[in-house]
């Protein structure tokens, strides 16, 4: 085994206190999903897109690793002959704060702003708003978390299926599987001969590509499946 590729969603972080991205009722932090998380919420209202960020932003910072987190790091840390990929669904910071290297934010990350007349992305400590100036071409106006919204495309997707050609290993935590087109990349690694696992709460409809699935809290089997692969 010399590449593993690591997916993690929503059910990682919920393990952590931070809620799922879309809860039945439609609300994601009791804002109206639609309204936050979509360029014509964006368009439409963007002082409110900053202030629900600005709130996530110390929600998410608050929030710490819990062992599956830790358990990817680990595994990362004593296998240098591996390489280990993580790509996460997640805008947080837990994989970081856990001490994992080189995680892809395919939907952005919370501790970012980009420009959207040129395109710079700086990082984000504090509250951000609309009309704030950008540092590198002096705009005003144009300033967006970095967050992949509903219309846009995902990030670092040529990256990703690169990666997703050479892995030996597929392993997606906390990811419901159905969604594209992260949904995708497990029939991508199996197409190129990898043995594929699941750690979720619930079995997925995806379950055609999966070789395994293991059903439970990611924070118990994740860990326990990771310490056997260890060299």
């Amino acid at each position: 085994m010399k590449n593993v590729f690591i997916l993690t969603g929503a059910g990682i972080s919920a393990e952590s206190g931070l809620k799922t991205f879309r809860d039945a009722d439609g609300l994601w932090e009791n804002f109206k999903v639609d309204d936050v998380a979509s360029i014509e919420g964006f368009e439409k209202n963007p002082k409110l897109v900053h202030e629900f960020y600005n709130h996530l932003r110390v929600q998410m910072d608050k929030a710490m690793p819990n062992k599956a987190h830790i358990a990817i790091s680990e595994f990362q840390k004593k296998n240098p002959d591996i390489t280990v990929n993580v790509v996460t669904q997640n805008v947080d910071l837990l994989h970081e704060k856990a001490g994992t290297k080189n995680v892809l934010h395919m939907h952005g990350r919370i501790d970012e702003t980009v420009c959207l007349n040129c395109g710079h992305v700086v990082k984000t400590l504090g509250n951000t708003q609309f009309d704030g100036v950008c540092e590198k071409c002096g705009a005003k106006n144009f300033l967006k978390p970095n967050i992949v919204f509903f219309g846009e495309m995902p990030m670092f997707m040529d990256e990703i299926s690169d990666m997703l050609k050479h892995c030996d290993l597929f392993v997606a935590v906390g990811t419901s599987g159905v969604v594209y087109p992260a949904a995708g990349f497990v029939s991508q690694a199996k197409y190129y001969g990898a043995q594929t696992y699941l750690f979720n709460l619930e079995y997925t409809e995806n379950n055609y590509y999966f070789d395994h699935q293991v059903m439970g809290k990611a924070s118990e089997t994740l860990p326990q499946f990771l310490e056997k692969l260890m060299f």
